[in-house]
């Protein structure tokens, strides 16, 4: 793990700063509905939810890219996921208090997500964030997503931040990938969508098991 002071926390959106798996999940329901099928818990959907919309078609519908009714289907799935996109999505428990304690120690805070920015700016809106984050980056902003670390250092741009003075916070492989190219520090959310994955192996040294836990680790830190 680096030594070098912490000036900037960036955060990955789905499973990481905010449970959306509601939203994404009930759009999915839609699908399966139109398709004579039951709907799926969202707990069996969660683990699924930082692969995007090819990972929620994969597990709910068994479609995969470069299927026939891919791109159909993922482009209706995400059209219903626009018009409710914030009905039950909520940061989680322990995010403001993070949050503000970041704000408070005088560290900026931002979102990279491989979300398309077209839906992560309203749903950041609806979270009642986005005049707070110092940036949000999405998976289109620069024209390649994670675990490519340009979106990273974009991020790490915008505020103003050299990425070694940087962590990245989240809850998949492909984060914590992106994190070491962009030399930054990986932080691992345990509380996000793992379900069964063990990041261990994944070259993060640290892990939080709720999110104030990220407040303990800067303290020894900050300088």
């Amino acid at each position: 793990m680096s030594t070098a002071p912490i000036r900037c926390v960036l955060f990955d959106l789905d499973g990481t700063l905010a449970d959306t798996a509601p939203d994404l999940g009930r759009a999915l329901n839609v699908l399966r509905v139109e398709r004579g099928l039951r709907p799926m818990p969202v707990d069996e959907l969660r683990s699924h939810v930082s692969h995007g919309a090819r990972g929620m078609l994969e597990v709910g519908l068994g479609i995969r890219p470069g299927e026939p009714e891919f791109d159909a289907l993922r482009d209706r799935f995400l059209r219903l996921y626009e018009q409710d996109i914030a009905i039950d999505s909520r940061l989680f428990d322990g995010m403001h208090e993070l949050l503000s304690g970041l704000e408070a120690r005088g560290l900026a805070w931002g979102i990279v997500t491989n979300k398309a920015e077209y839906l992560a700016r309203p749903l950041v809106e609806a979270l009642g964030v986005a005049s707070r984050s110092r940036c949000l980056v999405g998976g289109d902003t620069t024209g390649r997503a994670k675990p490519h670390p340009d979106p990273l250092l974009a991020g790490a741009r915008a505020v103003g931040a050299d990425p070694v003075h940087c962590l990245y916070v989240g809850d998949d492989r492909r984060d914590v990938q992106a994190s070491l190219a962009a030399g930054m520090t990986p932080v691992v959310a345990l509380y996000g969508y793992l379900y069964g994955a063990d990041p261990h192996d994944w070259g993060a040294d640290w892990m939080i098991e709720r999110p104030l836990d990220l407040l303990e680790g800067l303290a020894q830190r900050l300088g």
